[in-house]
């Protein structure tokens, strides 16, 4: 089998997406385990001298080559799935798992690296390839690779269930996110929702021969009808829809998340760590459970009686507005009604001066001021969907460090939410030269009508910019070693580079260059952006304490519920999830709307007992772009120090060494408080 008869094999630095059909991924992905397991074997038994040409380097090509030959079926399944898509990858899926969990135990391979740990050649290792070197032997026991026989085999049990059951979660999911439909026939149930969600909704309709309004799960869908529409019993039953997603019926995930949990409580047991958050902290910033716990602590108690301002502001302005009392539906409609009642600015108000190409070519462009790197955008045929397009990235001193694709718009073949994957790691070669990086970044935005451009609200500026940061991160990477280079960092890391080009979106010299009316190319009046800013900290402390919620929430999933997850019945998690979730609650109603049964990130996103990382990424980026706003948003000389020091390392060294060197200082804990909640607040 060969890449002219199954494109899933081929080696092209851009993969054939427009070419890949479900009828590829079962034999494309076996042919592939195949012969890397024939090369593992080869690796394992070879009668050379153990060395770093030998071990090491062969070791790293098998599987970083598997990766780049299964990444594209997996991606296709969360922009472009089809049923025949998904029952073939799901056939493979416990055989993927299984690969990378033997790969991980083989005896003679761990004997090989724990051979080649004790030569001299090792010991004369260069920084960068002593730290691989290290890590790769503490993957290998993390892994289980010291364990009996049996102990052995019941890992690989559990892996490949765990990953059946992951991807099975984030199918019900989309199915459920898929399947939900209202029609509205009464156009006065819409009264207060603005005329581009409307005219989507009656686009909708209209495409499936009905009359009226309809409204689905997906979040430009749903987010216009919980801001804006008066009519309470309308957002009551899209809310309910939306955060009950996977509660009952054929998308239920309630005994996945009981099963997931006693898994992962078993995996932790099986290696010898006392909790599962200790086993997967072990090798980020904050190291144990305990740690993470205790960072989430803290700043829930600094951020409470931000929350608790915030909750009173609702509250009273529900009552004034004549609602007896505020319910969980009635959140995003109040906290809109009263953010426009006091800076006279809404959504739909900066939505026309942020079209979709513009905010690209902005960015764009305080990339190449910034950071020395040019995007072109190429026409290539070799895409999944029309929507998709293709860019590549330059430096100034003349490398070509990468390309990537854009994927930006909603569909119910499409996972929701948004995020950036990376196809092929690149770097510098040994013997000169640098081979290019290649990515993804994907989104829900709103979509374009008629034959106006895609116009995004703020919230969807951020995004595109956070996206793109990580997008940065990867294709800037100039790490010899590739298995650390890049996005290869320690989860509570790896969302700075993100956020950190968040800050941008918020200073006016950077929003001159992009922020223009898609009609009369007038720039972002200057009492807009006033207006913007000045509602920057708005409802800081609820969306503060909503992150926090779903950090702690996910740490006590794992600390106190997983342990004795493997009784407990499925009302018993969605309990633990509305205890749990009731000291960040407005009342025991709001409790009771958790999103546990649809929270991908922790059940098939790869966040379980590390979503605390967001916000203590968060804290670094507050505290990193003090230096810019130091120095100047546009400071090139600035902007080649982040990249030397943190954007181009990957994981060269700590994180706490590299952040060291770009600020000469640890972090200050607090700048987040003051970003968010106020100068004075810590």
């Amino acid at each position: 089998m060969n890449s002219d008869t199954n494109p899933i094999l081929s080696e092209d630095f851009r993969t054939p997406f427009h070419r890949i059909e479900a009828a590829h991924v079962e034999p494309g992905i076996r042919s592939v385990l195949t012969t890397a397991k024939d090369r593992i074997e080869e690796i394992a038994a070879s009668e050379k001298l153990p060395s770093w040409a030998s071990v090491m380097e062969p070791l790293d090509t098998v599987t970083r080559w598997v990766s780049e030959r299964i990444t594209p079926a997996s991606h296709l399944v969360a922009v472009a799935e089809t049923p025949e898509l998904r029952e073939a990858y799901n056939a493979v899926l416990p055989e993927i798992a299984a690969f990378w969990t033997q790969v991980s135990i083989h005896q003679g391979l761990w004997s090989r690296l724990k051979a080649y740990a004790e030569t001299d050649d090792a010991k004369a290792l260069d920084p960068l390839r002593a730290r691989h070197l290290a890590k790769t032997i503490r993957d290998f026991r993390r892994a289980g690779a010291d364990l009996p026989p049996e102990g052995r085999a019941r890992l690989e049990e559990l892996k490949v269930e765990l990953s059946t059951l992951q991807q099975r979660f984030s199918e019900n999911v989309l199915d459920a996110t898929a399947a939900y439909e209202l029609l509205v026939e009464d156009e006065a149930r819409l009264d207060g929702v603005p005329e581009g969600p409307r005219n989507r909704y009656r686009t909708a309709a209209r495409e499936k021969d009905l009359d009226g309004w309809l409204i689905t799960l997906d979040f430009p869908a749903v987010e216009p009808i919980l801001k804006y529409a008066h009519d309470r019993p309308l957002r009551r039953e899209i809310f309910t829809a939306y955060t009950t997603r996977c509660r009952q019926g054929d998308h239920d995930n309630r005994e996945l998340i009981v099963r997931v949990l006693a898994l992962r409580q078993e995996l932790a047991d099986l290696l010898g760590y006392s909790s599962y958050p200790d086993y997967v902290l072990e090798e980020r910033m904050a190291r144990t459970g305990e740690q993470a716990r205790r960072f989430e602590h803290d700043l829930t108690a600094k951020t409470l009686p931000y929350w608790q301002a915030d909750v009173d502001a609702l509250r009273e302005h529900a009552a004034r507005i004549g609602l007896d009392e505020l319910r969980p539906w009635d959140v995003s409609y109040v906290s809109e009604h009263l953010r426009k009642e006091k800076f006279d600015i809404d959504d739909e108000m900066l939505r026309p001066y942020f079209p979709l190409e513009q905010v690209e070519s902005g960015l764009f462009g305080i990339v190449q001021r910034v950071f020395g790197v040019e995007v072109r955008e190429r026409n290539i045929d070799e895409v999944w969907h029309p929507d998709v397009r293709y860019f590549e990235l330059h430096h100034e001193d003349g490398t070509w460090l990468g390309a990537f694709y854009t994927d930006w718009f909603p569909r119910k073949e499409k996972r929701q939410g948004a995020w950036m994957n990376d196809f092929v790691t690149g770097g510098p070669r040994a013997e000169g030269g640098f081979d290019p990086h290649l990515g993804v970044i994907c989104g829900n935005f709103t979509p374009p009508e008629d034959d106006a451009p895609a116009l995004l609200n703020h919230r969807e500026v951020q995004t595109l910019f956070h996206e793109f940061g990580h997008l940065l991160h990867h294709c800037t990477s100039r790490v010899p070693v590739r298995a650390l280079g890049g996005l290869n960092v320690a989860w509570d890391w790896v969302e700075l580079p993100s956020q950190f080009m968040e800050n941008w979106t918020w200073e006016r010299e950077a929003l001159d260059l992009f922020a223009r009316h898609h009609e009369t190319g007038e720039p972002l009046p200057a009492d807009l952006f006033g207006r913007m800013v000045a509602a920057r900290r708005f409802m800081g402390g609820w969306r503060q304490m909503r992150q926090l919620s779903f950090g702690t929430v996910d740490l006590a999933l794992h600390d106190e519920l997983a342990p004795r997850a493997a009784g407990a019945a499925p009302e018993e998690v969605m309990e633990f999830g509305r205890t749990r979730f009731l000291p960040f609650s407005v009342s025991e109603e709001f409790a009771e709307f958790h999103i546990l049964t649809s929270f991908t990130h922790l059940f098939s996103g790869g966040y379980a007992a590390g979503y605390y990382s967001y916000l203590w990424s968060e804290v670094l980026d507050a505290d990193a772009f003090g230096r810019f706003l130091g120095e100047g948003i546009f400071s090139r000389e600035t902007g080649q120090a982040y990249m030397d020091t943190i954007l181009t390392r990957g994981d060269s060294e700590d994180p706490e060494v590299l952040f060291r060197r770009f600020m000469g200082r640890d972090p200050d804990p607090d700048a987040l408080i003051r970003r968010n909640l106020g100068p004075g607040a810590a």
